[in-house]
């Protein structure tokens, strides 16, 4: 398992310029390693998981007439559409307020397990910004009249409401946060690797297909020919755990 933090506890953890760079990185990174079966992304902290890019690096750069740093442009890939793209389990542990393009960066995420104190929201109407990706996920997401409440609106959801409409998995006292993701996690990945790939390629790549089109895809690594295959039937014939290689 991979584990990736977002270490800027004195900004709430916003997201600069090198920070997004990092996390395209590790994110790449962790998706080409075999050796890597799941990924938890976690804040630093506990005021914020994230709260959406640094608006004070944003400020600098067009004072000083630099380029704005627009969503789905320029030499990098979007951080958003790489962790989506990453054919792993990638489960975020909320540690706090989640906001704006952190917000986006968590449903970017395939689960969600979050502290009780921990609100999710899209402020971008407030701020003259966009949220490219929200308004793309959040309606796949909830329903529409909902998910434009938000953005409409700009105020948060609680974390009961969150996880009412099922944009978090799960919400835990903030002081069980982290031991609560560790098992969470843990259990996805006592599950056979190639399996959960499997899953995440196809159910990334089927979103919106129909599903005659979704049935007659054949992404990701073939369980059905793989040696866990094996190894799963016959670890339960023999009433004993698997013992997975990914291969």
């Amino acid at each position: 398992m991979a584990y990736v933090t977002i270490n800027r506890p004195e900004r709430r953890n916003a997201l600069n310029l090198s920070a997004t760079h990092d996390l395209v990185e590790r994110f790449c990174e962790a998706g080409e390693d075999p050796d890597v079966w799941a990924i938890l992304l976690t804040g630093a902290g506990d005021k914020a998981f994230c709260a959406g890019g640094d608006l004070k690096e944003f400020d600098d750069i067009a004072k000083r007439g630099g380029r704005f740093p627009m969503p789905m442009t320029g030499a990098e890939r979007n951080l958003f559409e790489v962790v989506l793209e990453t054919y792993k389990p990638v489960i975020a542990a909320i540690n706090g307020p989640v906001l704006a393009g952190g917000c986006e960066l968590a449903l970017a995420c395939d689960l969600r397990i979050a502290a009780d104190h921990a609100n999710l929201g899209m402020p971008e109407a407030k701020r003259g910004m966009g949220a490219n990706y929200a308004t793309v996920l959040l309606p796949r997401l909830i329903p529409r009249a909902v998910a434009l409440e938000m953005l409409y609106t700009g105020e948060p959801l609680s974390s009961a409401d969150a996880l009412r409409w099922g944009l978090f998995n799960k919400v835990v006292p903030s002081e069980s946060l982290r031991a609560e993701a560790e098992t969470y996690v843990r259990g996805i990945v006592a599950n056979a690797p190639l399996t959960l790939r499997r899953y995440k390629e196809m159910t990334t790549k089927g979103w919106e297909l129909s599903v005659h089109q979704a049935l007659r895809l054949n992404v990701g690594p073939n369980p059905y020919l793989s040696e866990d295959r094996q190894e799963g039937i016959r670890a339960f014939v023999e009433k004993r755990e698997p013992r997975w290689t990914g291969r």
